[in-house]
């Protein structure tokens, strides 16, 4: 799915050249241009978009309050016959301002600004959706979403259990036996009846313990043969 943008002017011919340039761009459409930002306003509580590209003097409602009344913002490059206004539009985050006329070169630096963050945001949001996590409940409401890779130790506590990953720390109400079941046995190893590590954040293995994170954990007698054997001879992925 390409850029979906939007076009807001009161001036119908300055909505004809931006969409006649974006026309020449392959991955940017129009879903609908407006010429007054009431209209536009209404229309974004029920659509989503990615780029608007806006006008500042109109009637009703002028860009800048625009800008301020929007709850989720979008990338935004003003679209303006005066200058005087682009101060104040940068300290409203907008991504670019251009003078009309706007001149083609300038307006394809704007859409490569645009073009860049929208698929940078676009990659690390699928980095993220990709990545496999869990649910835990750490108390009766509320439950926390947590990332496999950042898990470091699962510590027993009696009917407890202390999830400790790279940013923080869980404590929850389950079995050690249940919580490991949810987890790749790939990635994790059991080494002692209170302590589950991640595999690949064990980073000193000396006699019968290990370091995870800056901390030592003991290897559990009957777990020692067979932990020390899967860290020195890690089978193949």
């Amino acid at each position: 799915m390409g850029i979906r943008s939007l076009i807001i002017d009161d001036e119908p011919l300055a909505i004809n050249v931006i969409k006649n340039y974006l026309e020449q761009i392959n991955d940017i459409d129009v879903v609908s241009t407006f010429g007054n930002a009431i209209d536009a306003l209404n229309f974004l509580k029920k659509e989503v978009v990615d780029l608007i590209f806006l006008d500042i003097n109109m009637p009703l409602l002028d860009g800048l309050s625009f800008i301020k009344s929007l709850e989720h913002k979008p990338l935004i490059i003003i679209t303006s016959a005066h200058k005087e206004y682009a101060v104040e539009t940068y300290e409203l985050e907008v991504l670019d301002y251009l003078i009309k006329p706007i001149p083609f070169p300038r307006f394809m630096l704007a859409i490569n600004k645009a073009q860049k963050i929208f698929y940078n945001n676009k990659q690390s949001q699928t980095k993220i959706n990709t990545r496999p996590f869990i649910f835990v409940k750490v108390d009766k409401k509320k439950n926390i979403k947590i990332f496999l890779d950042e898990i470091l130790v699962i510590e027993s506590l009696r009917d407890y259990l202390k999830i400790s990953t790279s940013t923080d720390r869980f404590i929850i109400h389950q079995t050690h036996n249940s919580f490991i079941e949810m987890l790749p046995s790939k990635n994790f190893i059991r080494i002692h009846r209170s302590y589950t590590v991640a595999f690949d954040k064990i980073d000193v293995l000396e006699g019968n313990s290990v370091e995870v994170g800056g901390m030592r954990y003991v290897i559990g007698r009957s777990y020692l043969d067979e932990v020390k054997g899967k860290i020195l001879n890690p089978p193949n992925n």
